[in-house]
């Protein structure tokens, strides 16, 4: 598995606590997206570890091809071009 499993074509809304730690999915198939279930094993992908950094809804990437991990910054949209 050489690219990460698309989770959505769209990102999620999630509410982040400011000073905690979270564990973004980078593979793609975790149950529990946009967070690591542990769904990475066997593979060399691993969680993104990121602490908030402010209290808030925060938009997080499901497509996993994000340049600003874990954050969205719209590259879902050229996945949807291909279909």
């Amino acid at each position: 598995m050489n690219e990460p499993n698309i989770a959505g074509t769209s990102p999620i809304a999630v509410e982040l606590e400011e000073g905690k730690n979270y564990f973004f999915c980078t593979c793609g198939l975790s149950a529990n997206q946009p967070y690591c279930d542990g769904s990475h094993k066997g593979t060399d992908f691993k969680p993104h570890k990121f602490t908030a950094e402010e209290t808030g809804k925060k938009w997080l990437c499901l497509c996993k091809r994000t340049g600003n991990k874990p954050y969205c910054d719209g590259s879902h949209k050229a996945l949807r071009e291909k279909s």
